[in-house]
């Protein structure tokens, strides 16, 4: 027979309540108690239903992750988010769907809408570059769905994860200069996302602070893909006086340069170092392995959705969390030729 909430109630000796509050995670139970109730759920092997639990709590016990990357869809980034959402939503018991929505489609609020009526999910987690939209953001504030962040460009009263992108793409260029590198070239992500900017303003803070002046052919726009690291890299790697290293925003376009590199019969790192930002795990694939910032994206997708689900709980605890960031020195960083 199926164990029932009423009967892992007389187990542990409390009220159906208190079960029904321990299984949907709510405030006002001592630790002692849930321990009690969790112990109970496990010997009995207790499973409570999905559409019964949704019913008790008002909620429908699903977070929807968002994300617009149509330039990239593969992102391991993305990916790794994806399992740390997954993860947070696991140990709580949530539901998780994930659902892209293009800025550039004319329908982007037709398609949130529905979504938000088809499905009613508790909460959503955002993913760059979304997390800037500000049609988005308007319309989950009036249709009362709260949301968490992943590095969010307006940090007040914003709940979610981030890092100092821009301190680590200063140390990261920090790196280059203190191996001898002068003429360092920088690909920029895609225009107008959070992550170009703070990246791009990173580099130029620390060829400033060198006291080297900028070099505007060595800056080249990219669009954090294979494609468009290799196209920058053949511009920089044509110029009469090329670059004896560049920093990629991002790991693919940092592995599209090293690509064009043996294109143009250049040796990484002898002829010229690479690096890159993210510590995806192709950078540790590649041959030599890619200098880069390690961005933990799979804990970044887990805390942020952390927060999201301490605020649903009612707790009012969720926060914006600072995640620190490390440089990763491998093979394809040297002293400059």
């Amino acid at each position: 027979m199926r164990v029932r909430l009423e009967d892992v109630a007389r187990k542990a000796g409390v009220s159906p309540k208190t079960v029904s509050r321990v299984l949907n995670d709510e405030a006002n139970v001592t630790d002692a108690t849930r321990e009690r109730v969790r112990a109970a759920m496990e010997e009995m092997d207790y499973r409570p239903h999905p559409s019964a639990r949704s019913l008790a709590g008002n909620r429908s016990f699903l977070v929807a992750m968002l994300y617009d990357n149509n330039d990239n869809p593969a992102s391991t980034y993305l990916a790794e988010i994806q399992d740390g959402v997954l993860e947070a939503c696991d140990a709580h018991r949530y539901s998780m769907m994930v659902r892209p929505l293009r800025m550039r489609d004319s329908d982007f609020i037709r398609r949130l809408d529905t979504l938000i009526s088809d499905h009613h999910p508790d909460g959503v987690v955002l993913t760059p570059p979304i997390t800037e939209y500000a049609p988005l953001l308007k319309r989950l504030r009036e249709a009362d769905v709260p949301f968490s962040a992943v590095s969010p460009v307006k940090r007040s009263k914003t709940l979610g994860v981030m890092m100092d992108e821009q301190s680590a793409a200063r140390a990261m260029v920090g790196h280059l200069l203190e191996l001898g590198h002068t003429r360092i070239a920088h690909v920029i992500g895609i225009a107008n996302h959070g992550a170009s900017r703070w990246r791009l303003a990173g580099y130029r803070e620390a060829i400033a602070a060198a006291g080297l002046p900028e070099d505007p052919a060595l800056v080249v726009q990219g669009a954090f893909t294979f494609a468009s690291g290799v196209e920058a890299a053949r511009h920089l790697f044509s110029l009469a006086d090329r670059p004896t290293a560049v920093f990629a925003a991002n790991d693919d376009m940092a592995t599209g340069v090293m690509w064009a590199a043996g294109e143009f019969g250049l040796k990484v790192p002898d002829d010229v170092s690479v690096c890159g930002f993210d510590d995806t795990p192709l950078s540790r694939q590649l041959w030599p392995a890619l200098t880069t910032v390690l961005q933990p994206s799979r804990e970044m997708g887990r805390i942020a959705a952390e927060q999201l689900l301490a605020e649903l709980r009612g707790r009012g605890t969720g926060k914006l969390v600072q995640m620190p960031f490390s440089l990763q020195i491998r093979g394809s960083t040297a002293l400059a030729p």
